[in-house]
């Protein structure tokens, strides 16, 4: 069985380790635990893992935050992956620093990622892995704060935190949606 896993996030230096990429963060855990290294491709850099007999398609999409659903339809056709085995890891202002929360559909709640992916699938029922990263910010100072870093404190639970989502994004694999939201959604 094969599933893809989007991390979503903008390419750049400019944007690196910034808490609007976090997707990309967790996928380049993921990677790097793995001993696995991303390539460049059609839309994204991707690299492949097997977990336990599932292929798991990583994918950092290259076409910005944006147009994150361009990348996203591409890699679900070329791979001939279903929409249920995939899973959207993206930031997420209401939740508290490091707090996932996992769902199997929803509304893209003013994320432009998921806008543009609801857009390019045409619809909403997909799994999504949110990851919080606080919303410590005055009011207008959203866009400001999403492409800052993570500050000294947060950076000290980043580890622990990230392989929390990384055991998420296995049971999904694993166990489905429901079980990785039993699992997870809690903690």
């Amino acid at each position: 069985m094969k599933y893809l896993i989007a991390g979503l996030g903008n390419i750049g230096e400019e944007y690196q380790d910034t808490r609007h990429n976090i997707g990309f963060s967790i996928l380049d855990a993921l990677a790097k635990v793995s001993s696995l290294a991303f390539i460049s491709g059609r839309y994204a850099h991707s690299c492949e893992l097997s977990v336990k007999g599932r292929k798991l398609i990583l994918i950092k999409p290259t076409t910005y935050m944006n147009l994150s659903g361009k990348a996203i339809n591409y890699w679900l056709q070329k791979e001939n992956i279903p929409v249920e085995n995939m899973l959207v890891i993206l930031d997420d202002l209401s939740l508290p620093f490091g707090k996932i929360r996992l769902r199997d559909k929803g509304s893209d709640a003013g994320h432009n990622g998921l806008k543009n992916i609801q857009e390019a699938l045409g619809h909403n029922n997909y799994s999504r892995l949110r990851f919080g990263v606080g919303n410590e910010f005055p009011r207008g100072g959203q866009v400001d704060f999403v492409l800052s870093k993570f500050n000294n404190d947060e950076c000290k639970q980043m580890p622990d935190r990230i392989n929390l989502a990384i055991d998420a994004v296995k049971i999904f694999a694993l166990m489905g949606i429901t079980a990785a939201m039993n699992q997870f959604n809690n903690k």
